[in-house]
């Protein structure tokens, strides 16, 4: 009703000026009869009611269209009318769909393309790291130590690389399964002992879970996990020796928490953690900080189904629990 009064609104105006006119005119003439002037009034009145009644009516379902936003792009192409402008506008809003259609098929391929090209680069990467990190055992120490910590860091790089090119089609690339969760973070500090004993690290494991399983895609939770106790080793390194991951039931949920008593995070930066490419004050003094670690652990959790939660003080260190 709304949108056809606004519509109508310039016709009802110059209707009713028209009319004060053409009474103006008759009174400026000499013609002097109130009851005649009103009646005409009246009747050019009762027209105009007529004509925006039928108007309405006849085109109510037109203007609710109109009215309501449309939730799903099949919506645009259902008919409204046959009036001329009804017409009109299901043509432009169908070649508006084919044309959305089109740029959104040109789009997913484009995206699928740039995905395969960034799997298939950084698995050729990788050969040349490997092939670095044999030549690297015939080198003298501190030479051999310092060419690996360097390749470890590629191939932490290229790993977040690839698992945000996957992050936008995780959907088609889940695997849900049982997982021994003790198990996994086993071989998570396994593939990161090295980090480990460069920083003199070491994790801790505690598991009051009765070895209950949980339920999660066993790649992306590796990935998970892993960023998350390389972040505990980068930023408690010289502060502390110990990561401390305890696995636990709360309620009827299976619990991780991985714990350091290193830097801490200061409490401004705790609402912008998981913010793409966000690094915060300790991003500025530890270089090596992108701000996208956190935030595709936080997709992927939200994917997944799991809850991230966070505990943290300046000074005294950090918790992040993933809430099965």
């Amino acid at each position: 009703m709304k949108l056809f009064l606004k519509e109508h609104t310039l016709l009802i105006f110059t209707q009713c000026g028209q009319f004060i006119v053409i009474v103006g005119l008759f009174w400026l003439a000499g013609f002097r009869d109130v009851q005649v002037a009103f009646y005409s009034v009246f009747l050019g009145l009762f027209f105009l009611g007529c004509y925006l009644t039928y108007q309405y009516v006849s085109r109510r379902a037109f203007y609710e269209r109109l009215s309501n936003p449309i939730q799903t792009f099949d919506e645009s192409n259902q008919s409204l009318e046959n009036t001329p402008i009804a017409v009109a506008l299901k043509r432009l809003l169908t070649s508006q769909y084919k044309l959305y259609q089109e740029e959104i098929v040109i789009f997913s391929k484009q995206k699928e393309e740039h995905v395969i090209f960034m799997d298939r680069w950084i698995h050729q990467m990788k050969t040349p790291l490997s092939v670095i990190e044999l030549l690297a055992q015939d080198l003298d120490e501190p030479d051999s130590s310092n060419v690996r910590e360097e390749t470890d860091r590629l191939k932490t790089g290229l790993n977040t690389v690839l698992y945000m090119a996957r992050l936008r089609s995780v959907e088609s690339d889940f695997h849900i399964t049982q997982i021994e969760l003790r198990k996994l973070i086993q071989e998570v500090n396994n593939d990161n002992k090295r980090l480990f004993i460069r920083n003199q690290i070491y994790p801790e494991i505690r598991d009051d879970t009765d070895g209950l399983v949980v339920e999660g895609d066993e790649k992306w939770l590796f990935f998970m996990i892993t960023q998350i106790i390389q972040n505990a080793v980068k930023y408690s390194a010289n502060e502390s020796d110990k990561v401390w991951i305890h696995l636990y039931k709360r309620s009827n949920r299976v619990v991780c928490d991985i714990t350091d008593h290193g830097v801490g995070i200061p409490t401004e930066d705790m609402k912008r953690l998981f913010d793409p490419f966000f690094t915060g004050a300790n991003g500025r003094k530890f270089r090596e900080s992108t701000g996208v670690g956190l935030y595709l652990v936080k997709e992927v959790a939200n994917y997944l189904g799991h809850r991230i939660e966070v505990e943290s003080a300046v000074g005294k260190g950090s918790t992040f629990r993933i809430v099965f």
